[in-house]
């Protein structure tokens, strides 16, 4: 039965991707029926065309990967998969060498909390009620990086001993500031969980849509942090009326620095998830996602929450808003 499922689906995704529609939304679909996309995960499919070669569709060539001017490639049978150009690693400064705060296992340096552009987002639960303000600074994503096909994903190597096949496969200098970048985003996936959390890093949206679902089962939704307007500065918001606490079950997905996209999901049930309502003082409106965690105390004692909200370890529930690239995925 399983089999015969796959085959039906394989067939589908190929009908689907001559038609123009890209496999991961084809598996989106089968997996997740009854769940919207949100557009912010539907910007990060590559877009699918027909090779203009008539030859190679009927030879049905195999998986052809290139990578030539920072721009990925990816031809499947005579169909061609475009992930776009300006595949590189995010190095605003000063945050390209932070590590995600939204990893609890995570050391900040003594003075992170002056220069993390996302500090801010960590407040105490108490705190989540209409009339408290913050300041804050939301921004689109603006990265043309699509995710690789699954196919193409999963024949990538993505590991510490093969770091030297990884750099050579996307042309990066060994001691550059992306190889080191990339180095760490390698071994944070590898780290073992926190006690009491299960962790992946999905290298696909396929892959992404299986673990969250292993976790939460497929009657599931997608919640991503909206906003209405851009701003080059942070600003002051206030929370407004209608906060929403919308699942105690979730996995949250947090997008990684790496040459295509990466996200690093973990599930644990000792956090609960809301939809918080801002406005800006320069009228920017926001929907903001945020994710309140209940038990603090295998975290890091250096994680950065504590030093900006001065608490310890297991003492208070923490929360902190998601930015725009991140996911966090709930059971109905």
């Amino acid at each position: 039965m399983e089999f015969h499922f796959g085959m039906v689906l394989f067939l589908t995704s190929i009908h689907l991707a001559i038609s123009g529609v890209p496999p991961a939304e084809v598996y989106w679909q089968s997996t997740l029926p009854t769940t919207p996309m949100p557009k912010a995960l539907r910007e990060l499919l590559p877009s699918v065309q027909k090779s203009d070669t008539s030859d190679d569709r009927r030879n049905k060539r195999p998986i052809i990967t290139s990578f030539k001017d920072n721009a990925v490639s990816v031809e499947v049978g005579g169909i061609v998969i475009d992930v776009d150009h300006g595949v590189s690693v995010d190095l605003r400064p000063p945050f390209m060498t932070d590590t995600s705060p939204f990893l609890y296992d995570y050391g900040a340096s003594k003075d992170e909390f002056r220069t993390n552009r996302h500090a801010a987002f960590f407040f105490l639960d108490k705190d989540l009620h209409p009339g408290t303000k913050i300041n804050l600074y939301f921004t689109r994503r603006t990265t043309k990086v699509k995710f690789l096909p699954r196919q193409v994903a999963d024949m990538m190597p993505f590991s510490s001993n093969k770091f030297s096949e990884i750099l050579h496969t996307f042309s990066i200098k060994r001691n550059s500031t992306k190889a080191e970048i990339m180095r760490k985003t390698i071994k944070e996936c590898e780290k073992p969980a926190l006690q009491g959390e299960h962790k992946y890093c999905a290298t696909s949206l396929e892959a992404m849509v299986d673990f969250s679902a292993s976790k939460l089962g497929k009657n599931i939704q997608v919640l991503v942090t909206e906003i209405d307007k851009d701003s080059t500065q942070p600003q002051q918001f206030v929370i407004t009326e209608g906060v929403k606490k919308v699942g105690s079950k979730i996995v949250a997905c947090h997008v990684q620095d790496y040459v295509y996209p990466i996200f690093y999901c973990h599930a644990t049930h000792t956090a609960k998830a809301y939809m918080v309502p801002l406005v800006g003082t320069n009228d920017t409106n926001v929907k903001a996602v945020a994710v309140c965690h209940t038990d603090t105390s295998k975290w890091n004692p250096r994680h950065l929450a504590f030093q900006v909200l001065k608490v310890k370890p297991g003492a208070v529930p923490i929360c902190h808003f998601l930015p725009t690239d991140h996911f966090v995925w709930v059971a109905n």
